[in-house]
C-alpha cells in the first residue's frame, strides 16, 4: 500500500490514511486521521497463512505504559490496527541523541520495566522488545506491537520477524527454539539498557549466524557508563539461563533504587564488589550455557547421523542379501547387522556417539565395517574400515565418510587385520596430523552418499565373495589408495 490521502478505512470509525511513517514489526505504518481530526497511526499487517487475527490482540487493561489499539478491522488482504499517534519511537530518539545520560536512560528503563512487571503479573510476553517498539506517548515511553511477534512466529518460521531488527535483542532460548517467557523480555531489556548507556549494543552481528553465536556464546563488553548497581543489574538481565535472570518486578524495584548521586566510601566499595561477583557469575553462566548448547548441537547432529545411517545400512544389506539370499543374517538393536556365508562374516556396527577430541575436524558419530575370515597361511584374517559422521572435508557440512588406517614402525604392527578401523581418539588424531606416529591413514575419506553407494557396496561385496571362497588376501600395497588431501587439516 502506497502513501496517499485517498484511502479511507471504514472500521468502527472512518479513517483517512495519509503518509507512510515507516515499517514496523511485520507490517507497515501510515499516519491516519478520523472525521473529528484525531491523529492516529494505522498499521497494516499482511494476512499470513497459519496465523489468526486473534493473535494480534491481547487484553492489556490496567497495564501501565502500553500503546493501546483504539480501532481495528481489515482492508483487502491485510489486518488493520489503529493506535494513538506517538511523538516518536525510541529508535528515532537514539538516532538524534546517540547514547543517553544516566538519568534519561534510567527514566526510559523505568517506564519499560513498569510495563514488563504488569505484563508478568498477567502472564503476557511481548517477545519482540526493541527501540522500534517503544514509543513516546503523553510523556511516557510505552510498549507497542503486542501480538505482532506472536503472529509472525505462527506464520512460517521462528525468525520470520527478524528483518524488522529483532536479531540484536533475541534471547538465547529463542535461538534454541525454546518457549519465550517473561525472562525473554528481561533479556531484551538488558540489551536495551546497554544500548541506551553505551550508544551501541553488546552484540552487533552483522549476519544472522554471527548474532546467534554472540547471543549463545559471546561475552558482553564491559559497561563503562553505568554505576556498579546498574551494571550488575544489566549483567544479570543478560544471563544465558532464563531462570538466572531477575524477575520483572525485581528489575523494576532495583531500577527505582539506583541513586541519582554516585555512592561513595564503603557503599561504593561494596557496590563494586557486588558488580565483580555478578560478572564472575555471568562468566560461569556463559560457560555453562556454552556447554549445554554444544551438547544440544551434538545431540541433534547425532540424530541426523542415525537417520542417514539407517539408509546406508539398509542399502548395503538389501544388495548383499539380494545377491546372496541364503546368507545368515543377524540384526542388532542399534541398527547394525552381520551376514555370514561359509566361514566369512561381514559386519556393520550401529552408530555410536563420538567424544570431542583434538581431531582436525568434528566427528559426531562412528560405526565400523568389518570383514573377517579364517586366517590364511600368512595369518591374515580380514579388514575393517571406520565410518565417521563428520565435517571432514567442508566445515559444518556433516555426512558419513569411510576411511581406514595402517600401522607404522612406531606403532603396533597388526598382521591379521589390514587396514583397520580406529575410533576418533589420539591414534587417529595423530594419523591425521603432520606428526609421524603409530598409525597412518590407509584409505581416503570417501563420502557415503545415499543413493550413490554402488561403488562402495560393489567393493565390499567383492571382498566378501573372496573371503567366502577362501581367497581373501592381504592388500598388495598400503595404503591401497592415496588418502592425501581427502580431509581438511
Amino acid at each position: 500500500m502506497e502513501t496517499a490521502r485517498t484511502v479511507r478505512l471504514a472500521l468502527n470509525k472512518e479513517w483517512t490514511v495519509g503518509a507512510r511513517l515507516g515499517d514496523g514489526g511485520f507490517g507497515t505504518v501510515f499516519e491516519a486521521e478520523d472525521a473529528a481530526g484525531e491523529q492516529a497511526a494505522v498499521k497494516f499487517v499482511p494476512k499470513a497463512p497459519g496465523a489468526e487475527r486473534e493473535m494480534l490482540f491481547i487484553d492489556l487493561d490496567e497495564v501501565r505504559n502500553v500503546v493501546p489499539v483504539i480501532d481495528s478491522g481489515e482492508h483487502e488482504d491485510q489486518w488493520v490496527l489503529v493506535m494513538p499517534r506517538a511523538e516518536k519511537s525510541l529508535r528515532d530518539h537514539l538516532k538524534q541523541m546517540g547514547k543517553l545520560s544516566l538519568n534519561e536512560a534510567a527514566a526510559v528503563l523505568l517506564d519499560v520495566a513498569e510495563a514488563l512487571a504488569d505484563l508478568k503479573d498477567r502472564e503476557v510476553v511481548h517477545r519482540d522488545l526493541k527501540p522500534e517498539n517503544i514509543l513516546l506517548l503523553k510523556g511516557r515511553w510505552c510498549l507497542a506491537d503486542f501480538g505482532i511477534a506472536r503472529y509472525a512466529e505462527a506464520t512460517t518460521a521462528l525468525h520470520t520477524y527478524k528483518g524488522a531488527g529483532s536479531l540484536p535483542y533475541m534471547a538465547p532460548e529463542v535461538w534454541k527454539y525454546q518457549r519465550a517467557t517473561s525472562a525473554t523480555d528481561t533479556y531484551a531489556l538488558g540489551i536495551l539498557a546497554y544500548e541506551l548507556l553505551e550508544g551501541t549494543r553488546p552484540f552487533n552481528g552483522p549476519e544472522e549466524h554471527d548474532y546467534q553465536e554472540q547471543h549463545l556464546h559471546g561475552t558482553m563488553p564491559p559497561l563503562t557508563a553505568a554505576p556498579p548497581l546498574l551494571a550488575a543489574l544489566i549483567t544479570e538481565c543478560l544471563f544465558r539461563a532464563p531462570q538466572g535472570r531477575p524477575a520483572a518486578g525485581n528489575v523494576l524495584a532495583r531500577l527505582g533504587q539506583i541513586p541519582a548521586v554516585p555512592l561513595s566510601g564503603g557503599l561504593a566499595a561494596l557496590a563494586a564488589a557486588n558488580q565483580g561477583a555478578v560478572a564472575r557469575q555471568a562468566e560461569a553462566d556463559r560457560q555453562a550455557s556454552a556447554h549445554a548448547t554444544e551438547a544440544d548441537r551434538r545431540s541433534s547432529l547425532f540424530e541426523a547421523a542415525t537417520a542417514s545411517f539407517s539408509f546406508i545400512s539398509d542399502a548395503f544389506l538389501s544388495e548383499l542379501t539380494r545377491a546372496a539370499p541364503s546368507g545368515e543374517v543377524r540384526k542388532d538393536s542399534r541398527g547394525g547387522w552381520s551376514i555370514r556365508i561359509n566361514d566369512a562374516q561381514l559386519m556393520m556396527t550401529g552408530p555410536q556417539t563420538a567424544t570431542s577430541t583434538s581431531m582436525p575436524f568434528d566427528v559426531i558419530a562412528l560405526a565400523t565395517l568389518v570383514l573377517r575370515a579364517p586366517a590364511n597361511y600368512y595369518g591374515y584374517e580380514g579388514r575393517s574400515h571406520s565410518l565417521w559422521y563428520a565435517d571432514a572435508q567442508t566445515a559444518e557440512q556433516y555426512q558419513w565418510y569411510e576411511t581406514a588406517f595402517m600401522g607404522t614402525p612406531f606403532g603396533p604392527q597388526s598382521t591379521s587385520v589390514r587396514p583397520f578401523a580406529l575410533s576418533p581418539q589420539s591414534d587417529a588424531a595423530t594419523a591425521l596430523s603432520a606428526v609421524f606416529g603409530g598409525a597412518q591413514v590407509a584409505w581416503p575419506f570417501t563420502p557415503l552418499v545415499i543413493g550413490a553407494l554402488d561403488e562402495v557396496i560393489e567393493r565390499w561385496a567383492t571382498w566378501f565373495a573372496q573371503a567366502a571362497q577362501g581367497q581373501l588376501s592381504h592388500p598388495m600395497q598400503m595404503p591401497e589408495r592415496d588418502p592425501q588431501g581427502s580431509w581438511r587439516r
